[in-house]
């Protein structure tokens, strides 16, 4: 059977995305969460979340390894019984690895989804921002002139591909200049980067209480959907891998709209 050893490729996404430097949620895991029965890797899927649906397309793409950023477990150990039973069975019938980066991709300074979203929007100056457990996940930076919330907007809508609308709370300058970036869940992060002093804070989702905090901290707030926000690092990850060990792979688009 040709391609990687399975441990080899493991070995390198450990050292490239330093997950052991970088402390996650309690009970996120970072790295390989399950192997496969090879033992070696020849083709690999790349998946925002590690879900019924995207490994059994990577299943069915022939795949053998699944990198994603949502990865398996997020809460105690529970049974595998149901649908949790079904993966399971998936992934052990269909050899299938699954590899999983969650704080350590977002923060990523080169292959990040916020490093990512920063250089796409045309971010200078860019410097690490929004520290968590004392290790910064986001980006922030400058536009290269002065831009309405509107033209922002636009911007953010091609860079990002927003699946669906783009939800904006204009409560910033007239003329936006400093955007900071956080991707996915962590609208509760922007009294935290309004302190940053960002004109702008670009992010995936919020809640209702961003309003009143957008309102009267002065920063226009955008959320352009926690998938759409956190495509970006997985993609990069396994073109990275695949280009490295001279393997095809595939991206398993499956978004939410949230």
């Amino acid at each position: 059977m040709k391609g990687i050893p399975l441990d080899k490729l493991t070995a390198h996404l450990d050292h490239l995305l330093r997950a052991p430097a970088l402390k996650d949620y309690d009970d996120a895991f970072n790295g390989l969460q399950c192997q496969n029965r090879s033992g070696r890797v020849t083709k690999i899927a790349a998946a925002v979340d590690a879900s019924e649906f995207t490994i059994n397309a990577a299943i069915r793409a022939k795949a053998d390894l699944l990198l994603v950023h949502h990865g398996l477990f997020w809460s105690k150990p529970r049974p595998w019984t149901g649908r949790h039973f079904r993966k399971l069975r998936a992934l052990v019938e269909g050899n299938l690895a699954v590899y999983a980066s969650h704080l350590p991709l977002d923060a990523h300074p080169k292959l990040g989804n916020n490093i990512l979203i920063a250089r796409g929007l045309g971010l200078t100056r860019l410097e690490p921002f929004l520290e968590h457990h004392g290790a910064p996940i986001g980006w922030r930076g400058r536009l290269t002139r002065p831009m309405s919330a509107e033209e922002l907007a636009a911007r953010i809508c091609r860079v990002v591909r927003v699946d669906g609308a783009l939800k904006t709370l204009p409560f910033g300058p007239a003329r936006l200049r400093t955007v900071g970036v956080c991707s996915g869940g962590a609208g509760s992060e922007l009294k935290t980067a309004a302190s940053a002093g960002v004109d702008a804070y670009l992010t995936g989702e919020g809640g209702h209480a961003e309003f009143g905090d957008a309102e009267e901290l002065g920063v226009t707030v955008f959320f352009a959907g926690h998938y759409a926000t956190e495509t970006f690092g997985v993609r990069a990850l396994a073109e990275h891998v695949a280009r490295k060990f001279r393997l095809a792979w595939t991206f398993v688009d499956h978004p939410s709209g949230l």
